[in-house]
């Protein structure tokens, strides 16, 4: 199911967004070349706000312990182990859609 989420205007490059659609909380990410990715704003490590952390590249690093986790697919980089859910996007003018499983 295709959910509006926000709209692009209102995303800054390399800043989080928080988007609640339900009881989920995610953040949104729009990286340096204009693509935009969905990840659940939890890390399961720290339980810290995902939202808050610094983007680089394809990558977040969680705010409190550094913690690289990929916007691609939510695998939280060696040494350390995790998964955060991420969410296919699209964009249709200046809307910007989350697909949620139904």
């Amino acid at each position: 199911m295709k959910v509006f989420a926000t709209n692009k205007s209102k995303l800054l490059p390399l800043v989080g967004r928080s988007v609640t659609i339900g009881d989920q909380k995610m953040a949104l990410f729009e990286v340096s070349d204009g693509r935009i990715f969905a990840i659940d704003d939890y890390c399961p490590l720290t339980e810290a706000p995902l939202l808050e952390g610094m983007v680089a590249g394809e990558y977040v690093f969680e705010p409190m312990r550094d913690y690289k986790i990929s916007l691609l697919d939510g695998k939280i980089q060696e040494p350390d182990q995790g998964q955060v859910a991420v969410y296919p996007v699209s964009v249709v003018g200046d809307k910007v859609y989350i697909e949620l499983a139904d």
